[in-house]
């Protein structure tokens, strides 16, 4: 057994991990928790087992060497609360890896193997929170840590039934110091717990600075750890636990808050520390106001609950630990890695006011608005996606794209799906809403962030004066395909068509934040616009002279999931295509700036060798009712029946393929095809299509003189031929129907490739943007700052729930009985704790 002193680290055995547990007059919940670790799935011997005694003055040190002779026992000499106790632990570990947790809970099988695997893996990934669940393990203790903007490290989900929604890795601000992991020389090189805090939101702290520092807190679910909770502090009276929840988020805000944000929240905080205090006893806070209670001092002594001294005790030790705590914070700051807007999304809901008092909610409110601390602590933004096509089971490439894109943002932030044309699906994190006319104004107004396609700006012309953010997506140059697509429509209503969709983007690129384009090719054609809207400016280029501030590369993606084929959609299914046909897929529609008509004379060619070349055109009819049909369409039809092909090697879906179902198609396929005329549609195109290829692994043969002609080239996904050539097409699809070596090696490079195009990647210039939204730099003027607000957190049982359950306390016991209730609550949901002491 080993005495506590000053020691120096024992060297560090690589591969083993320690694990810290400190106990205070627990000895039968620490010997179960060692116990467990008999199950753990984690070699014995990479695994040191320490323990912290902190003085517990009944033998407990002595019961549990002898219980567990495996473990270390260290007797700290004195009660060093928990943060004391596990970096004394840490003191004498000699594990690549420390982990922490309570003595009164016990690991999972995979609690360490789990968490071990997460920091291999990734460097960035500074500590893992595991996910802690009840003792039966049924309810949430912990899966996320949420911060309020006055430093109250709160659990919002702790008691809720456990679900899969939790079994998803994350980012954290905070784990909980009832089960985390630390790389050991990491823990020594940021200072560990900080002592001051003794116990409570010593693990907000470290978890928070490790964030400022640039290290990950990582969210790992398959460590899982059961605890059981004991509510220790009761026998030490609450209002000590009040006592250092206050001070301690008084301390953990002042040394991770930056300048600005603390200038913010400081004064506002300590105003509510005293206001909660007051609030939550009910004591007259105007006995020594002269004006409100007259009188002579006669009396020497005011009674005040202890509870109520709480927030005035716990400002003067915050106080009293200057200049220490000063030193502590300047030295942070200047270590300091990643902004605080750039982790207020891990706060998750920073304008939560966490108690319900009457008194407090008002003052609450008050001092919020008075500082602009919803204006500053923004975790969430309200993102409006807008597409002007229909949000149904079938969808083309517009409506596609604006799913992903709310798909992508609805992790971090309140995201609503909107489409002008109609909607009849449900929204995968986000919602989905049908708008237009006054419907429309409320879904924009209550927006802070605007992501659209096509013409909103017609439909909504509020916006363009309006404080909103906009991104203007305009992945599609839609004048451009009107030279093509408006062809029948005569040559009035042609001329008219190209006019006024350039108008329409023209102003779009007059108004927006942010410019999202398809391909580097195609910014520069954007940015040529834009110079001729006036957007290219000093202003802007003083700003951000690359102007990526203005303009983005965001490509159409393809899904971060591999395809998975449930049936077989065209082989074996489409009569006249058998198993063992060699099939081509044109994927998507047929528009007029497509050439499928060179592609069918091709297959007509190739079929007099090869009988069993197939192929299937995917879709015919637009399910946009507002796209015309085309007349290559129908010209493709006419050719296709002329060389007695439809039904034998051509085939025609009539319809659209629904979106959740192009994987049954797209597997069935052998080579994905994409043909097109010479012109400048062509030029700026980025065919979404040949993602769909890439998405399923499929060589691809694609006309030349697109974006994706030179990467087709460079990389090895198949072959590019001229536009309208017979021959090359017909070489083509024969080598990559029929040489294996040259599918094989198209294949490999595919593989290869698609992961850069994956949603997860190309939309992450966009996600950094609404992470931190801004006016463009020349809009400001005329514009002035975006309005942004954080929305205020409301608990799952609702307002109305809340004023009920008041209104009952107040009959049964007055206002200390709706206290007293109302600090249950709050104590089961703020804090943790532990059996470190007090």
């Amino acid at each position: 057994m080993t005495r506590t002193s000053t020691v120096l680290p024992p060297t560090t055995r690589p591969g083993t991990v320690s694990v810290v547990l400190v106990n205070y007059k627990g000895a039968d919940d620490t010997i179960a928790c060692l116990r467990a670790f008999d199950e753990v799935e984690w070699p014995a011997d990479a695994l040191e087992l320490i323990v912290v005694d902190n003085d517990s003055g009944d033998g407990s040190a002595e019961r549990i060497a002898q219980a567990v002779p495996r473990a270390k026992v260290v007797e700290s000499g004195g009660n060093l609360g928990f943060a004391g106790g596990c970096n004394l632990g840490v003191q004498h570990a000699a594990g690549e890896w420390v982990g922490f947790i309570n003595n009164d809970a016990r690991p999972g099988p995979r609690w360490i193997a789990a968490a071990v695997e997460a920091m291999q893996a990734d460097p960035t990934v500074g500590a893992v929170a595991s996910k802690v669940l009840d003792w039966e393990g049924n309810l949430v203790d912990y899966v996320d840590g949420s911060l309020t903007w006055y430093g109250m490290g709160y659990k919002r989900e702790a008691e809720r039934p456990d679900s899969a929604e939790y079994d998803v890795p994350k980012d954290v601000l905070f784990g909980t110091g009832a089960a985390m992991f630390v790389p050991t020389a990491l823990y020594r090189e940021v200072g560990g717990f900080d002592e001051r805090f003794f116990m409570f939101y010593e693990d907000v702290d470290l978890g928070w600075r490790l964030n400022v520092l640039g290290h990950r807190v990582r969210y790992v679910p398959e460590s899982l750890a059961f605890h059981k909770h004991h509510v220790t502090m009761k026998k030490f009276g609450n209002f000590r636990e009040s006592y250092l929840l206050e001070r301690n988020a008084l301390l953990s805000m002042y040394k991770n808050l930056d300048d600005e944000s603390l200038a913010k929240a400081l004064p506002a905080a300590l105003a509510l520390t005293v206001r909660r205090s007051v609030a939550r006893t009910g004591v007259d806070a105007t006995l020594l106001d002269l004006q409100l209670s007259p009188g002579g001092d006669d009396v020497g002594t005011v009674e005040v609950p202890k509870m109520a001294l709480t927030g005035p005790y716990a400002i003067d030790y915050f106080v009293d630990q200057f200049p220490e705590l000063a030193q502590s914070r300047a030295e942070l700051q200047a270590k300091r890695r990643r902004s605080d807007r750039e982790l207020f999304p891990l706060f998750r809901h920073a304008i939560e006011p966490a108690y319900g008092f009457p008194g407090y909610l008002e003052a609450h409110g008050h001092l919020v608005e008075a500082f602009g601390i919803a204006e500053h602590f923004v975790s969430k933004q309200r993102v409006l996606v807008v597409t002007g096509e229909p949000l149904l089971e079938r969808m083309a490439g517009p409506a596609i794209r604006a799913w992903e894109i709310a798909r992508a943002l609805g992790g971090e932030h309140d995201v609503r799906l909107l489409s002008t044309a109609g909607a009849r699906i449900e929204g995968d994190g986000f919602e989905v809403v049908h708008a237009t006319g006054r419907a429309l104004r409320e879904q924009t107004d209550w927006a802070d962030v605007i992501v659209f396609q096509g013409f909103l700006l017609e439909g909504a012309p509020w916006l363009k004066d309006s404080s909103k953010i906009l991104v203007a997506d305009v992945y599609d140059p839609m004048h451009l395909e009107q030279l093509e697509q408006a062809r029948d429509l005569g040559p009035e209503g042609r001329a008219s068509a190209v006019r006024e969709t350039t108008r329409v983007l023209n102003e779009q690129l007059r108004r927006a934040d942010l410019v999202l384009c398809a391909s580097e090719k195609q910014r520069d054609f954007w940015l040529g616009q834009l110079a001729g809207q006036g957007r290219v400016n000093p202003t802007v280029y003083d700003e951000d002279a690359s102007l990526d501030s203005l303009v983005a590369v965001v490509p159409f993606g393809l899904a971060d999931d591999e395809p998975v084929q449930r049936r077989h959609a065209i082989r074996g299914t489409v009569p006249g295509i058998g198993a063992d046909d060699k099939l081509v897929l044109w994927g998507g529609g047929v528009y007029n700036w497509f050439d499928p008509l060179t592609l069918v004379r091709a297959v007509d060619r190739l079929r007099e060798r090869r009988p069993d070349v197939r192929l299937y055109f995917l879709g015919l009819k637009h399910p946009n009712p507002g796209v015309p049909d085309m007349r290559v369409a129908w010209e493709l039809r006419q050719l296709s029946d002329e060389l007695g092909l439809t039904g034998t090697h051509v085939f025609f879906n009539e319809g659209w393929v629904p979106y959740k179902e192009r994987a049954d198609y797209l597997l069935d396929a052998d080579l994905g095809v994409s043909t097109h005329f010479h012109h400048v549609e062509t030029a700026f195109s980025f065919r979404t299509r040949i993602l769909d290829y890439l998405w399923a692994g499929l060589p691809i043969v694609a006309t030349d003189g697109d974006t994706f002609g030179s990467l087709i080239e460079r990389h090895g996904l198949g072959r590019v031929v001229p536009p309208q050539d017979v021959d090359a097409l017909v070489d083509a699809l024969e080598t990559y129907l029929y040489d294996e070596d040259a599918v094989a090696a198209a294949r490999a490079g595919v593989r290869e490739f698609a992961d850069s195009y994956r949603w997860a990647q190309v939309l992450a210039p966009l996600v950094e943007f609404c992470r931190f939204p801004r006016r463009a730099a020349d809009l400001q003027y005329e514009l002035g700052d975006p309005q942004v607000r954080a929305e205020p957190f409301h608990r799952r049982t609702g307002l109305r729930e809340d004023i009920r359950l008041a209104r009952d306390y107040l009959a049964a016991g007055g206002v200390r009985e709706v206290a007293s209730r109302a600090g249950g609550r709050v104590r089961r949901v703020l804090g943790r704790s532990t059996n470190a002491g007090a």
